[in-house]
């Protein structure tokens, strides 16, 4: 019974294939059934439209550092952050004894076979957030989208796209984010 408590805690990958599987359906059908599209833009336009229109570059910013708190809080609370950590601890463990044994093939093999066999559990739990925030990410992805073309496609900083500009920032704010928010 233990056994399926474990397991049960560890998560599945079927949320996140279902939000993956309805996030592409979404971005398949933003043109083709029009109430997706307008209605995003019905919310977006006002609020993330007006901070662009506004100022390009620090509205981007603004929008960016938004998104990337809203889904570090989601990750914090949504994951099992004790969980994690000692998954994260085992692992560098694992890597400090895989130093140790670098002339001794068979142990590492097994030590990799054990570093193997924590990666899908790390990945369900770490994975867990996107069941939250997967959908509404594509949802933005596919205004900015829109509304940068709308705009001509300008550049940021001078010559970073729209897509580029925000992954920059959004691993810049992530990885400040995560550290203050304790976050693993």
């Amino acid at each position: 019974m233990e056994e399926k408590e474990n397991k049960k805690g560890e998560g599945s990958f079927k949320p996140i294939i279902i939000i993956m599987l309805a996030s592409l359906l979404i971005a398949g059908f933003w043109d083709k059934i029009p109430i997706i599209k307008n209605s995003i833009h019905a919310v977006l336009d006002p609020s993330a439209g007006a901070l662009l229109l506004w100022n390009i570059n620090w509205g981007m910013v603004i929008i960016v550092f938004v998104i990337t708190l809203l889904i570090t809080i989601v990750q914090k609370y949504a994951t099992d952050q004790k969980t994690l950590k000692e998954l994260k601890k085992e692992q560098k463990e694992l890597q400090k004894e895989m130093k140790k044994f670098k002339e001794h093939p068979e142990k590492m093999m097994e030590l990799q076979k054990t570093q193997m066999k924590l990666m899908p559990k790390q990945m369900k739990l770490s994975m867990r957030a996107i069941a939250y925030t997967g959908i509404p990410l594509i949802l933005f992805f596919r205004w900015f989208q829109d509304f940068f073309t709308n705009l001509g496609s300008p550049k940021f900083l001078g010559f970073l796209g729209w897509f580029w500009a925000y992954f920059i920032l959004a691993m810049l704010f992530g990885s400040i984010l995560r550290k203050y928010l304790k976050v693993v």
